[in-house]
């Protein structure tokens, strides 16, 4: 049935849906379904492509639930680029499984569906998109940049990229997966002030000041030691910036109490270069492999179908299928 359902779907065309921009951050997507799917979801010949039907899954969900008239998948073309680590060694460093190769550390039995889950996305006729030698957090802060006609929507299961929101020059908001799709959060300026206590006015911006105080051990951000995230947005808000704090604190400024000056005084050599790393590159080169318009139906039916027999992705490519014609209404 999904076979046949598949190999009709080839003439759906015109479309009603919101004029978004859809930018998906495909790791932390691919990497939720992995972990949240069994691995005894195998194809034919055994390997397991749990990951490749969660992503499938998440995809049609997105074009069902958030009916995006455009969409990119972002990839990393450098998971931990070198002009972080350079300035910031630490960073990503407890994930690195090869350190002469630099590789990220990635479960054996998720390697090999990565490059399936790309296949996917061809034969569908998703766009994506990727710079070299940048993350795909990169990728999708420099679209966000670029972006001046349609709202923006990111969809990660990362805080990293909560920096990005914003109101002009068109709305950019995130899409939080982080405890899965059906508890998915939008979240714009407004959200992200009341949740974190940073100003709406530059919530993104603000945002990223306060994660370098505070830290991200995920990343290897030691942050600032004794600057929790609460005292980390206060200060942010109180001074206006980062660099409103630190020129308050080397000035002396009674407004900033001593052992906060010590703190940051402590850590200046991090301060210095932590910025840089937080920041997404909104200046990054990213190449996009095509159109971005969500295809009314899938660009190459039969490969579609010869995927879904080879890698037992049936019931997830016919869901993805269904919810194009849908979209396409």
């Amino acid at each position: 049935m999904h076979a046949a359902y598949l190999a009709r779907a080839r003439t759906a065309s015109g479309r009603l849906c919101s004029v978004t921009l859809a930018l998906l951050d495909s790791a932390s997507l691919y990497f939720r379904s992995f972990y949240a799917l069994p691995e005894s979801m195998t194809a034919p010949d055994g390997t397991p492509v749990n990951a490749v039907r969660g992503f499938t899954d998440t995809l049609a969900r997105i074009v069902t639930d958030r009916r995006p008239s455009r969409l990119v998948a972002c990839l990393d073309a450098d998971w931990r680029p070198k002009f972080r680590t350079d300035l910031l060694p630490s960073y990503k460093a407890h994930r690195v499984a090869d350190a002469v190769a630099n590789e990220e550390e990635v479960p054996d039995t998720l390697t090999p569906q990565v490059p399936i889950i790309l296949e996917v996305l061809e034969a569908f006729g998703f766009a994506t998109a990727e710079a070299a030698g940048y993350e795909a957090d990169d990728v999708i802060g420099a679209l966000t940049a670029r972006e001046n006609d349609d709202p923006v929507e990111v969809i990660t299961g990362d805080r990293d990229l909560f920096q990005l929101v914003r109101t002009e020059p068109t709305p950019a908001s995130v899409i939080y997966v982080g405890k899965g799709w059906a508890k998915a959060e939008v979240l714009g300026p407004a959200e992200i002030a009341q949740r974190y206590g940073v100003p709406v006015d530059g919530a993104g911006a603000a945002y990223a000041e306060m994660a370098v105080l505070r830290g991200d051990p995920s990343d290897g951000l030691p942050g600032v030691a004794g600057i929790g995230e609460k005292t980390a947005a206060k200060l942010i808000t109180q001074f206006g910036s980062l660099d409103g704090l630190i020129a308050a604190a080397a000035e002396g400024s009674k407004d900033v109490p001593p052992k906060t000056r010590a703190k940051l005084a402590e850590a200046e050599e991090y301060l210095r270069v932590a910025p840089t790393v937080v920041r997404v590159a909104a200046d990054a080169p990213v190449s996009v492999s095509g159109s971005d318009a969500v295809p009314a139906s899938p660009a190459d039916p039969d490969r579609v179908l010869e995927l879904a027999q080879r890698w037992n992705l049936g019931s997830s490519a016919t869901r993805l299928v269904k919810a194009l014609t849908a979209n396409a209404r």
